[in-house]
């Protein structure tokens, strides 16, 4: 989650965890503040509504900016002022942005090692359901035991003659035996030719 504050004139984009360097403000090194002016906020690509909502921050160090020389001189005068400033800087540390706080790094635990000894059996499952009466669980394993005593006849026969029966009309017929190709071929070829045209008779002079 991400914010955008405003304070000392100036607008930062920030984060849970990320350090800042802001204009000079009240306090000392560990006091926390609340930066309530809050342009914009958002979730990733979403944006959030910023009403009622603050960011938290932690003062690291009050500090000073890099020097500055102001210069002044008027020509012909003899005027000259030369004067350095540093600007004071307080280094801030957010710490969370509403409700969404700053990750904490925490260790990776190590594996738990089995305990020794003899573990203990697992207890039996409940039979689910409403409890019996106990004539009707004597009758249901009795039933049981007879149908594991008592084959089941197959409703199919063993031999494949009495599955199948030959019936009295049935009559194998021979299979037709193939003609062969070769002559198929050469009748067709004889039999779709143009008649031959018979030759001239010569005049007898």
């Amino acid at each position: 989650m991400f914010a955008v504050v405003r304070t000392g004139g100036k607008q930062y984009r920030v984060h849970p965890g990320d350090k800042i360097v802001v204009e000079k403000l009240d306090g000392n090194a560990g006091d926390k503040i609340t930066l309530g002016d809050v342009l914009l906020a958002g979730d990733g690509g979403s944006l959030k509504s910023t009403g009622g909502l603050t960011v938290a921050a932690e003062i690291v160090a009050q500090a000073k900016g890099d020097k500055v020389t102001v210069f002044k001189k008027r020509r012909r005068h003899n005027y000259r002022r030369k004067q350095g400033h540093r600007q004071l800087h307080t280094i801030l540390k957010i710490v969370a942005i509403g409700d969404h706080k700053e990750p904490k790094k925490t260790a990776p635990k190590a594996a738990a090692a089995p305990a020794e000894g003899p573990t203990a059996p697992a207890a039996p499952a409940k039979a689910k359901g409403k409890a019996r009466s106990p004539e009707a669980a004597a009758q249901e394993a009795a039933s049981e035991a007879q149908a594991e005593t008592v084959p089941t006849p197959s409703p199919a026969p063993e031999d494949e003659a009495k599955a199948n029966p030959a019936q009295s009309g049935d009559v194998e017929q021979p299979a037709k035996a193939a003609k062969p190709k070769k002559a198929a071929a050469a009748k067709a070829s004889t039999s779709d030719a143009a008649p031959a045209k018979a030759a001239p008779k010569k005049k007898a002079k």
